[in-house]
């Protein structure tokens, strides 16, 4: 049942489903007919051609004839007319239950050449097919002839005539020579489409014995060739006399003549050709001059667009022609002497075609038929009827007749009216036949859809659910839903001709079973369909259109919804340009879960990808263009045009430009004298442009090339041109960038930037140099040089000259040269500045005035004005030191400068002085100026040592850059314990001369922060911090003075772990020191370090780790007579904690000989004793003079003279000194044991002369001794003195 439903629908029977629509005839599905055992008229469904041609090379020729019907067809043929049976001649080869037939290509074949025709026949009628004509070709042969040389004169026209034999067309023919060379055809000269050779007049050299005429078959793979003919060309003895007077005349009139046709003949001809052949349409014509043929087609100004004139004007063409095509065409052979003209008439006609064909029919009994056979053709085909084979009138019958328009109507068909109807028609251009099976029955419905069909559709879509019905006479449709038992019916529900039902705008409540009925007069049937309705496919993420660079990897993503029921049905497909890419083996396709993802983009993978969401139900489609850039394809068919000299055009042809469009091209090019091989720039031209017009240099042998850019970038070269070489000519410029200069006062170096070598323009390249002074009216010196400098020597200093430099090679000079003006060399200013002033205008800040140098004292062109300073001293010293030489360039002509970045409270000294290229002038006198105060730097080595549980004690020492008179110090502390809370700032003036303060009342185990500043009378600098936690018990160091030993306090030992060291002392050499310790009794082997820092520097230096085991550790290289402070530490960095600490101060290098030399010695012990015994008395004096309120000598002339310093120290004396109560006053007490050490040196002179102090009118150093016991103090109170 599904296939006969399969074959309905290709046979696209029409079955008619409505109880309204009623037809009287219907198509025969034959194998409807078939699968109901029906008997069916005979149907010819094979045949062989209308002509077969039995070509000699093939082995067998098939007489094809296959038919159906039922019962099965009888087969008879005919021959000419008359029967022929194929069985009874054993030559042939038949087929069983078929009526082909089989020649053998056996030597006889002539016998069987004929007009052939098949029937087959069964009880209902018979078919018939075409004529079949066999054709048995002869093979073909030119006659054996003697052929008569052809004489002919000279100028007169020749015919040679081919005459070829029949055979199968086509038919080629060729003129040639006997060793098969081509005769030439030309305007004089060609071969007629009848084959013959024409010459319109002969020459001397168409004279030749060999004329051979080549026919051609290749249908039939032949060539003959006919026997060889001679042409004779006389000459013509009156040509021979032409030079003569009269006879001249009487040869021309002799040979030149106006045209005749030589083909076709008379006025006018027809031809009449098929429509869809080729019209040749052909004028040869003879006469002296050769004739020229025109064509035109009357009442038309010029020929079909279709027509082309070939043969050198003989034959007019026109392919494949139709109705417009038909007309009068006329062809004019025409030559000084006249014209002739010939008319045809072109007629285009068609063979037989069917307007309409006659149908096979199925007619229910007692209905009326008819049968129309119209046809077309030109001229117009005559119609003849045949019914079952034979002529109509052969076969008549009642109820039949034939109406005037040849249309054949049967009244009230009975079942003896079925049979096979022939209609053939035929003109002088061919037949056609057409067979029409007519049965007259009735038949109950047949349903050829299959019963029980599931149907699914898409929600908001449309549906057909079918019912295909077979029944005569037709029967009426019906479609009613199982839980209704109404026909459907509604806008959206639609039943066709063909049964089948139609639901537009799917539903939900659409689902369910539905049935179509079929009723006729004969019956009634029914079959049932169930229809499911599900969600639509829908692409949610449609793959994007895609512009990507050739070599990349580009993905398309194509995402969908679809119902979820059927999601093992579902499927993602991609093609591109209409080919499917699923289950490609191209590895570079990778296709996962609706991504596309292409590897190494090509240009081939350009193109239109779809991408299709697919269900059993439906699919949604969408579509992404890939489009790949690249940059541009190398221009082709680079060539030269238009060669000028040294102007020469440049054509290209663009490349490529893979979808990017080429913004511009570049010309390049490279010449083989200068740098051969190197290719360099020319010119850009816009990308719309294909051409340049290249402006060259002369004596150049050049290649050019091109490259296109797009966006992408430059493309490759394109190949290089031809070589062009252009001539020499006289250099086109002169030097540039001439730059004259004078290294030495007497002279004048002229340089140029030389030609470069392409600029040349020829061989020989030379300059001439021509100078003269200006304004003196000197005549030019002139000089010939092949370099790119000349040096004039003997100049007048920083005098105007005039230049000018101009080229010259072998061709000639170049043009005339521009004149530039110079100075020759310059010389070393001879002036100074004068009227210096500086203006002070701050601390690091000053304004510097002074006049003009005359311009004549300047020897050259002004280049500025230099000022050099430099610091004589602080003004806290009074002796003065040239310091380093600070200067400043001020360009151009001016007369005061602004000077930065001076130190404060110091004086300085500065010059002024003029330079120009050749240097400086002298400088101008010197000025001294003083800047006043500023503010200190930062304190130098700030310390807090001697951490105990309430105090501690800081250590200082002055700011490196003092910058004034400091009048004292400010410390801030605050406390810092690990919280968010900061205790309250604590505010301590101290004076200027200390150097050290003992902090108390401090909190136990807390942190501090302190924080110091330095300050002058301008105010006080940045501060220097520091920070530490006191501890729970006082830690005791030793003595200052060597030998020190430090106990580690119980604190100490608790933090130290397992480390337990006891007696940690130092001592102290002038570039050394030891520290020492003793390890505890249950010390388990640790690692330590030793730090120390230079307290002026202020930088910390570490020890590698120590085991503590060692007993000790020297510090080597350290500076005599410096303060150290000194850590023992148990980790490698240097923080706020440590085990010990300690301040060291090495021994001056001197004294340390001296001590080692004679501090043994008792002279030497004797005389320090006294000296200490005289520096006690001088003390005790002094306490005793300020008790009864008198004033020492030097207090009495600083009262008279007062100093910065006594001002910046608040009028303090020596006998007004006080650090605090817990240290007395040093004394040379350890002179007097006669134990000096490098350290403890006492209160000697030499302690003092170390600071550069200075002695009062007296002798006495009271003023310094502060300073011994406060280093800082005591070297601002030196550097006062100095500069009192």
């Amino acid at each position: 049942m599904r296939l006969l439903r399969k074959i309905l629908l290709l046979l696209g029977t029409c079955l008619h489903m409505s109880c309204k629509y009623q037809s009287n005839a219907l198509d025969i599905p034959l194998e409807v007919l078939a699968h109901m055992n029906m008997e069916q008229l005979p149907t010819i469904t094979e045949h062989s051609p209308a002509s077969l041609i039995a070509f000699p090379f093939e082995e067998n020729f098939p007489m094809k004839c296959e038919a159906t019907g039922n019962p099965g067809p009888e087969f008879r043929w005919t021959k000419n007319g008359q029967d022929f049976d194929p069985y009874q001649d054993l030559r042939l080869i038949t087929l069983d239950d078929s009526g082909t037939f089989i020649i053998p290509n056996n030597g006889n074949l002539t016998e069987f050449q004929g007009n052939y025709r098949c029937f087959a026949t069964n009880k209902l009628g018979t078919a018939m097919s075409e004529e079949i004509e066999f054709v048995v070709p002869n093979v073909p042969k030119f006659p054996k002839e003697i052929i008569d040389p052809i004489e002919v004169m000279e100028g007169q026209s020749v015919i040679l005539e081919c005459n070829p034999p029949k055979g199968i067309p086509p038919l080629e023919i060729y003129w040639m020579t006997i060793r098969l060379q081509h005769i030439e055809q030309d305007e004089r000269v060609s071969v007629g489409l009848n084959g013959n050779l024409y010459f319109s007049n002969a020459i001397k050299t168409d004279s030749r014995r060999d004329y051979c005429c080549f026919a051609a078959f290749p249908r039939i793979r032949t060539i003959v060739q006919k026997t060889a003919m001679s042409v004779v060309v006389k000459s013509n003895k009156l040509m021979k006399d032409s030079d003569s007077g009269s006879g001249r005349g009487y040869a021309n009139s002799l040979l030149e003549r106006k045209p005749s046709l030589l083909t076709p003949t008379g006025k006018e001809s027809h031809t009449y050709l098929m429509k869809g052949e080729d019209l040749q349409l052909e004028c040869i014509a003879e006469g002296f001059p050769t004739p020229k043929v025109e064509w035109v087609k009357i009442g038309y100004h010029e020929l079909p667009e279709r027509a082309e004139v070939e043969s050198h004007g003989k034959l007019l063409t026109v392919e494949m022609v139709n109705e417009e095509d038909e007309g009068k065409y006329m062809c004019r052979a025409k030559n000084p002497h006249g014209e002739v003209v010939h008319y045809f008439h072109v007629t285009v006609e068609e063979p037989p075609e069917f307007e309409i064909e006659p149908q096979s029919q199925l007619v229910t009994i007692g209905a009326d038929v008819v049968i129309k056979c119209v046809v077309k053709g030109s001229p117009q085909p005559s119609v003849a009827w045949r019914v079952n084979g034979q002529p109509l009138n052969d076969v008549p019958t009642s109820n039949r007749k034939v109406l005037k328009d040849g249309t054949i109507s049967i009244h009230n068909a009975k079942p003896e009216n079925s049979a096979v109807y022939q209609c053939e028609a035929t003109n002088r251009h061919g037949t056609i036949l057409a067979n029409a099976k007519i049965m007259i029955m009735n038949i109950q419905p047949l349903i050829l859809t299959e019963n029980n069909l599931q149907y699914m559709a898409v929600e908001g879509k449309g549906v057909v659910m079918h019912c295909k019905v077979f029944s005569s006479p037709a029967s009426s449709i019906t479609w009613s839903k199982a839980d209704s038992a109404n026909a459907v019916e509604g806008e959206r529900f639609s039943v066709h001709k063909n049964g089948s039902l139609e639901i537009h705008n799917i539903m939900k409540e659409d689902m369910g079973e539905y049935s179509c009925f079929a009723q006729n007069t004969e019956g009634k049937v029914a079959i049932a369909a169930t229809l499911e309705v599900k969600d639509p496919t829908r692409i949610v993420d449609p793959p994007r259109d895609l512009r990507v660079l050739a070599g990349t990897t580009i993905q398309f993503s194509c995402q969908a919804e679809f119902d979820p029921s059927i999601v093992d049905d579902f499927e993602i497909l991609w093609e591109k340009d209409g080919m499917a890419l699923n289950g490609s083996e191209n590895a570079r396709y990778i296709l996962n879960d609706g991504v596309l993802e292409i590897i190494n983009v090509s240009f081939g993978d350009q193109g239109f990808y779809v991408c299709v969401a697919r269900t059993p139900v439906d699919q949604d489609v969408a579509v992404a263009q890939l489009s790949v850039v690249d940059v541009p394809d190398p221009p082709e068919d680079v060539i030269l045009s238009e060669h000028n000299g040294r102007s020469v055009k440049l054509q290209w042809i663009p490349g490529d430009d893979h979808n990017s469009s080429i913004t511009e091209f570049v010309i390049e090019f490279e010449e083989s004298q200068h740098e051969p091989g190197s290719w360099r720039e020319m010119m850009r031209v816009p990308g719309n442009h294909h051409s340049a017009l290249l402006k060259l240099h002369s004596h150049v042998d050049y290649r050019f090339r091109v490259y296109a850019i797009n966006e992408v970038g430059r493309g490759r070269p394109s190949q290089a041109t031809e070589r062009y070489k252009t001539p020499a000519s006289a250099p086109d410029k002169n030097p540039e960038n001439i730059k004259i200069e004078g290294h030495l006062p007497h002279e004048m170096d002229i340089n140029w930037e030389p030609l470069s070598p392409i600029e040349h323009n020829g061989p020989g390249l030379e300059y001439k140099v021509s100078y003269r002074r200006q304004g003196t009216g000197e005549d030019w010196m002139e000089h010939m040089v092949k370099r790119h400098s000349f040096l004039v020597k003997n100049t007048p200093t920083f005098v105007l000259y005039e230049i000018k430099i101009q080229t010259k090679n072998h061709v000639g000079w170049g043009p005339d040269p521009k004149i530039i003006t110079a100075y020759s060399g310059e010389d070393f200013p001879s002036a100074a500045p004068e009227d210096v002033a500086v203006d002070v205008m701050n601390n690091t800040m000053m304004k510097v005035r002074w006049d003009h140098v005359h311009k004549d004292k300047l020897n050259g062109h002004l280049g500025g004005y230099r000022i050099s300073y430099w610091r004589l001293r602080s003004l806290l010293d009074s002796k003065k030191t040239h310091g380093d030489k600070h200067t400043l360039t001020f360009s151009g002509e001016r007369n005061h400068a602004l000077v930065t970045g001076l130190r404060p409270f110091s004086e300085f000294s500065l010059i002024v002085m003029a330079f120009n290229s050749r240097g400086n002038g002298p400088g101008s006198h010197p000025v001294s100026f003083k800047t006043p105060e500023g503010v200190p730097g930062q304190v130098a080595a700030f310390s807090a040592t001697n951490i105990q549980k309430h105090k501690v004690t800081l250590t200082w020492s002055p700011p490196v850059d003092a910058n004034g008179v400091i009048i004292g110090f400010i410390l801030q502390y605050q406390l810092i314990n690990d919280t968010d809370e900061l205790g309250s700032l604590m505010t301590l003036n101290i004076s200027a001369d200390s150097n050290k303060l003992h902090l108390q009342d401090l909190e136990a185990l807390s942190k501090y922060k302190f924080y110091l500043r330095c300050c002058t009378r301008v105010g006080c600098g940045p501060a220097v911090s520091e920070e530490r936690t006191t501890v729970p018990e006082a830690r005791k160091s030793g003595s200052r003075f060597p030998p020190r030993k430090t106990t580690v306090s119980p604190v100490a030992n608790a933090t130290l772990s397992s480390i337990a060291l006891l007696n940690i002392s130092t001592s102290v050499s002038h570039n050394f020191a030891n520290i020492s310790w003793i390890p505890g009794t249950e010390q388990t082997e640790s690692e330590l370090y030793v730090a120390f820092m230079n307290n002026r520097e202020g930088n910390w230096k570490i020890s590698d780790a120590l085991n503590s085991s060692k007993t000790f550790h020297i510090i080597e290289g350290l500076e005599p007579a410096t303060e150290y402070t000194v850590r023992l530490m148990t980790k490698s960095w240097v923080d706020n904690s440590s085990i010990f600490e300690d301040i060291i101060r090495t021994s001056a290098k001197g004294l340390a000989s001296i001590h080692g030399g004679i501090s043994n010695q008792g002279w030497f012990i004797g005389l320090m004793c006294a000296i200490a015994l005289l520096t006690l008395i001088v003390l005790i004096a002094c306490f005793v003079n300020r008790n009864k309120g008198g004033k020492y000598s030097v207090k009495e002339k600083e009262d008279l003279h007062p100093d910065l310093e006594s001002q910046g120290i608040n009028g303090d004396t020596f006998c007004e000194y006080s650090d605090n109560d817990e240290k007395p006053l040093k004394s040379s007490q350890h002179s007097l044991n006669g134990d000096l050490k490098g350290r403890d040196s006492g209160d000697s002179m030499v302690d003092y002369g170390d600071e550069d102090a200075h002695f009062h009118e007296d002798g006495s150093f009271i003023g310094e001794y502060s300073g011994r016991k406060e280093r800082v103090s005591m070297e601002i109170k030196g550097n006062n003195q100095s500069t009192a």
